[in-house]
């Protein structure tokens, strides 16, 4: 991905981490709260097999629309 998208998506990722934050469901691994940052960068990894800034520039309107995907759908 090249830095620019890099930047938009890590964008998108603090945005929706700040959407997320004491909206996650407890859980027994994570007795002090979750990382919702963590959360989402996890769950774009988990998604498309590769961190953010691994995945290829024309799948960017696909990992957004996953991250708002993410903020609609906090689990």
């Amino acid at each position: 991905m090249s830095p620019e998208n890099a930047k938009i998506l890590w964008s998108k990722i603090l945005e929706t981490g700040d959407f997320l934050k004491n909206k996650l469901p407890s859980h027994p691994n994570h007795p002090k709260g979750r990382n919702s940052y963590a959360h989402v960068a996890l769950e774009i990894k988990n998604h498309f097999g590769a961190s953010y800034k691994d995945i290829e520039d024309e799948k960017i309107d696909d990992v957004i629309n996953y991250i708002q995907y993410i903020k609609d759908n906090p689990s």
